[in-house]
């Protein structure tokens, strides 16, 4: 087996490797969450924490949209800001 093969090797165990380790961690996480599914399911307040988690993800949500489709602000018109502010101040 040539160099270039063992490492061709290497690199397709790794990426079997990493993708078990995903599906263990997909699984695993997915057995936590339905357990605690099934423990909210079973309280008296659970109407009081389904509107607490729908109030705090559209707050998430809201802070999401408003962070990456906020405009920045036109650079030329803060450097005609500052030169403004600069004149007014008495500097040139």
């Amino acid at each position: 087996m040539t160099q270039e093969a063992g490492r061709r090797g290497g690199l397709d165990r790794q990426a079997l490797l990493l993708a078990a380790g995903l599906a263990d961690l997909a699984v695993s996480t997915a057995g936590s969450a339905l357990g605690a599914v099934r423990g909210l399911l079973r309280r008296s307040d659970a109407a009081e924490l389904a509107a607490a988690a729908e109030y705090e993800l559209v707050t998430r949500g809201r802070l999401v949209l408003d962070r990456y489709t906020a405009v920045p602000p036109a650079h030329l018109e803060i450097l005609a800001q500052r030169a403004l502010a600069r004149k007014a101040a008495g500097g040139i």
